[in-house]
């Protein structure tokens, strides 16, 4: 890539460090979407021994891909997100990638398509840990950033998206956990 279009994609890629979520650390600041998809790319790293069959490279790649959309659109919390507003990221999504050397296009274009399909033990690896990994960070914030629709939400969040898999039923379990306990805490 020449490095004018490498600078200017990497321009566009730092509004996700810009662009905060309906999220908060642990400190109590509004969580970036490029934190968001860091820790999401280390969860899917950690995660390779209990999927050997998988191409973690490849869940890792749809990790760091999948919000760039966010970049230009912004995050819009899912409560709220509509299938025009998927359609529109994805949109978008696609038209970052067409402005990439074709190397990059031909690699990252199939990738998107094989992430929304759903249909790859990769793409929803990599779905069921962006919603576990968004119902972590809610557990990690203080509860007083929560909306009183996500108490049942946090619990619910991901539920679809893990049954594949035992281990994720087991890690979405022992999430649920800490939601529930945060939750009662809250209430004492």
């Amino acid at each position: 890539m020449h490095p004018r279009e490498f600078i200017s994609f990497m321009a566009i890629a730092e509004k996700l460090k810009c662009n905060t979520r309906h999220s908060w650390t642990s400190t109590g600041r509004p969580e970036s979407v490029a934190e968001h998809t860091w820790r999401l790319s280390l969860m899917a790293y950690f995660i390779q021994d209990e999927f050997p069959e998988a191409d973690i490279n490849k869940v890792i790649q749809m990790c760091i891909l999948h919000d760039l959309g966010e970049a230009i659109t912004g995050d819009i919390p899912s409560f709220l997100k509509t299938e025009e507003n998927e359609s529109s990221e994805n949109s978008v999504v696609i038209k970052l990638i067409k402005t990439l050397p074709r190397l990059y296009q031909d690699k990252l274009l199939p990738l998107f398509k094989e992430m929304n399909e759903l249909q790859t033990l990769e793409a929803k690896l990599y779905k069921a840990l962006d919603k576990l990994e968004a119902v972590m960070q809610h557990n990690e914030a203080d509860i007083s950033t929560w909306l009183p629709l996500e108490h049942e939400l946090n619990i619910a969040y991901g539920e679809e998206n893990v049954q594949f898999s035992a281990y994720l039923k087991r890690l979405k379990e022992e999430l649920n956990k800490n939601s529930r306990e945060k939750i009662k805490e809250a209430k004492r």
